[in-house]
């Protein structure tokens, strides 16, 4: 059976599925194109992280398609319910990125509040002629130690960030329309640990109680941070998106950020991927990242490696 790893795979996943007798393909497939490779090449099963989009057209059009697997969290570039109506399975691997995108939710955090995302941009220019005036203007950064957090969306990822502000000695607060509390266990290098019983609160109360706000919620029909959110929250917030572009009002977020509103804004996703505004490439106020919450050396082992023995294990019977 042929394995289309269209977004790629980690070569310890490609190593796995060859093994359990998979063909991988790492062409990449331009996705006006997918259908007909899947046809031409009898793929079974396709692999995608957020670039390739596998719709209705695909699912209909492809036979041979066995399983859609997403390396990662979310699925919305996948027509999920529907294609599991036609009998393929879907999988992703929820878990394997967790530690990741919390590390990246703590770079945008550390670059905010010590200015690190503008000083990177002036100091080549203006380090060699001007550096007690960017000494200046970069004095006045402030600690996270002692500050709440406020997590919206409180799954996987969002339980993962918990962990790394505790460590911080951060104060957490969640908000999660699933979750009502949760143990979050914080581990140290020398085997020890602790545990912290987290509950979670109305996202309105989150709001205003939190120093700094991270979201980690699929993809939504609306905004989950709008103009009115904004106005409800504490003066000088930091906030950071590494789920989904779509959540915040980009437009918005910009006014509150002009207006000294919001402190800083920390963001790996946008509403316009993969050609992002230019207001918001340029806003000195806004730390930036190219949607790579999961692209660690890590978490695409990890991925590469579930994605192999959850294939294996659904097609060893077919093969």
């Amino acid at each position: 059976m042929k394995v289309l790893a269209n977004d790629g795979i980690s070569p310890s996943g490609i190593k796995a599925l060859e093994k359990g007798g998979f063909e991988v393909i790492t062409t990449k497939v331009a996705q006006e194109q997918v259908a007909n490779y899947i046809n031409a090449n009898q793929v079974s099963v396709i692999l995608v992280r957020s670039a390739t989009k596998v719709r209705k057209d695909i699912i209909d059009n492809c036979p041979s398609l066995k399983i859609i697997g997403r390396g990662g969290v979310g699925m919305d570039n996948i027509d999920v319910a529907y294609a599991r109506e036609k009998g393929i399975h879907v999988i992703n691997t929820p878990a394997s990125s967790s530690e990741s995108v919390a590390e990246l939710v703590f770079a945008h955090l550390f670059s905010g509040v010590r200015f690190l995302h503008d000083s990177n941009r002036n100091m080549p220019l203006e380090g060699d002629v001007n550096f007690d005036g960017l000494k200046k203007a970069y004095a006045n950064g402030i600690e996270l130690r002692g500050k709440t957090l406020g997590i919206i969306g409180f799954g996987r990822i969002g339980q993962a960030v918990a962990k790394m502000a505790l460590g911080l000695g951060m104060r957490v607060i969640a908000s999660d329309k699933y979750v009502g509390e949760a143990v979050i266990r914080v581990d140290f290098y020398n085997d020890q640990f602790i545990n912290v019983d987290i509950v979670t609160e109305p996202m309105e109360d989150l709001l205003k109680h939190s120093d700094f706000i991270t979201l980690h919620v699929p993809a939504q029909d609306g905004y989950v941070i709008g103009a009115e959110e904004l106005k409800t929250m504490k003066d000088n917030v930091g906030i950071v998106n590494a789920a989904r572009g779509g959540v915040i009002d980009e437009v918005a977020l910009i006014d509150a950020l002009d207006e000294g509103k919001v402190l800083f804004a920390g963001l790996d996703v946008f509403e316009n991927e993969p050609t992002p505004e230019i207001k918001i490439l340029m806003h000195p106020k806004i730390s930036l990242s190219p949607h790579i919450g999961a692209a660690t050396e890590e978490a695409q082992d990890r991925i590469g490696t579930e994605l192999a023995e959850q294939i294996i294990s659904l097609l060893k019977t077919e093969k």
